[in-house]
């Protein structure tokens, strides 16, 4: 008896232990079920999922979107402002050519026009211009500032906006008609208008530069030959069109108009040869008679181009600077308007040079959160902009102040006059006082 009294126990402790398993497993998951989904039933013995909310998944999307990235915090002493506003990375900025406004244009499908009479103030007054159903990659203003365009993303082409002033001194934005027609079959690099308002240049990444009207009728198409094309631009003058690229070698055209006003050809000008490998980028001073490049071959140089080239007279090699950076990766170029400073970009990162010494002056590391996209020093050469993440960065041009303190100094030793003697001494008064203000944080 005792035998079979211990086999009965044992046997109801084990259904007792089956069944407190079996209650535990019941509200376990489904092993397909992903974790945390609680939707899943029993239903006649059947297990039966619902998929999680669309209505909350939607819900955590929009969330995301509208999740701003954290933005990029940077200092330096010759920080004028950083300009915010965009809610998307910054791809181009342009100074119009009375030097009142600075044109931004960014993947959150607008584009901003900044006062910069307010870069040194607290804030910072904008107009948003929407880009429908596109964002732009590119902006440039007209000559005569009363409008821009800019290139679509998506559509690949140009499209004008026409600025009108509002009386309470805001702008009205509006969208021409049409936009100009598809042409270009690789993407854009770069976009321009004549400061003679005659034409319009568009460059894309193969080979391909064309010249257009302003009614968007192509009157020229160039081949730069380069394998592909790196960066395009009119000169100041609008005289000319250049180009640069896989080869190492930046290639100049003349823009030719009758007097009449009509476009007889494109013709083939001058080179700026020297450099040992690709050159990335280039630029032109405000009287486009220097220019300066930057190159893999790890140099950049500035160049007289004043030359009689239908004489055979080729530009001038001026000065070499060196720039290690260039080696490694690829770079962005700006001149200061009087060619005095150099501005380089490579990565997140700047530098100044002076370009009658070769001396770098400045280093703005880490600037910006992402590459550089851009960079351009403002007409009165007082300020240098960039952009790359979602904030411009306007920086002092304190290396400009101190090429005209050494300017002045020189030429005032030379002087003989002295009426000449004291308005030089002048303007050195000036030039030192300005500078001075900006060194002064620098301790």
């Amino acid at each position: 008896m005792e035998g079979g009294s211990l086999v009965a126990l044992s046997l109801v402790v084990g259904l007792l232990a089956l069944a407190v398993a079996l209650a535990a497993g019941w509200g376990r998951p489904d092993p397909g079920e992903p974790p945390g989904d609680t939707a899943g039933k029993k239903a006649n013995g059947v297990s039966v999922k619902k998929p999680l909310g669309s209505k909350k998944l939607k819900q955590q999307q929009q969330r995301s979107r509208k999740e701003k990235h954290p933005q990029h915090n940077f200092t330096h002493p010759l920080l004028a402002s950083a300009l915010k506003g965009h809610s998307g990375n910054i791809t181009c900025l342009d100074f119009s050519s009375n030097g009142k406004y600075l044109a931004t244009c960014s993947d959150d499908r607008t584009v901003r026009i900044w006062s910069t009479k307010d870069f040194l103030e607290r804030d910072h007054r904008c107009r948003q211009a929407n880009v429908e159903l596109d964002h732009a990659t590119l902006v440039r203003f007209s000559p005569d500032c009363r409008a821009f365009i800019v290139w679509l993303a998506n559509e690949n082409t140009l499209r004008v906006y026409k600025m009108a002033k509002r009386e309470d001194g805001g702008f009205t934005f509006t969208a021409a008609p049409e936009d100009f027609p598809k042409k270009h079959k690789a993407p854009i690099i770069n976009i321009a208008i004549a400061e003679t308002g005659k034409f319009i240049m568009t460059a894309s990444s193969d080979t391909t530069i064309l010249i257009w009207n302003l009614k968007g009728e192509v009157l020229a198409t160039i081949n730069t030959t380069q394998m592909n094309n790196a960066h395009a631009t009119i000169s100041p003058c609008s005289r000319f069109v250049a180009a640069c690229g896989f080869t190492p070698d930046v290639k100049v055209w003349e823009v030719r108009f009758k007097k009449t006003g009509n476009f007889p050809e494109v013709v083939r000008a001058f080179e700026l040869k020297g450099h040992t490998a690709r050159v990335y980028s280039f630029a032109f001073s405000n009287d486009s008679r220097r220019m300066a490049t930057v190159s893999k071959d790890g140099t950049w140089k500035v160049w007289d181009t004043s030359v009689e080239y239908k004489k055979q007279q080729n530009p001038y090699l001026l000065l070499t600077g060196r720039h290690d950076e260039a080696a490694s990766r690829p770079c962005r170029l700006a001149l200061s308007p009087d060619a005095q400073v150099l501005a380089l970009a490579s990565g997140c990162s700047l530098w100044l040079y002076n370009t009658r010494r070769g001396k770098q002056e400045e280093h703005f590391r880490q600037a910006h959160g992402e590459p550089v996209a851009d960079l351009t020093f403002d007409t009165t050469g007082r300020f240098l902009a960039s952009c790359g993440d979602r904030a411009v960065r306007v920086f002092h041009n304190a290396p400009g102040h101190r090429a005209v303190v050494e300017e002045m100094q020189g030429l005032l030793r030379k002087a003989t006059n002295e009426s000449t003697r004291q308005r030089l001494q002048q303007q050195l008064s000036q030039a030192q006082a300005a500078l001075d203000s900006l060194e002064a944080p620098r301790g």
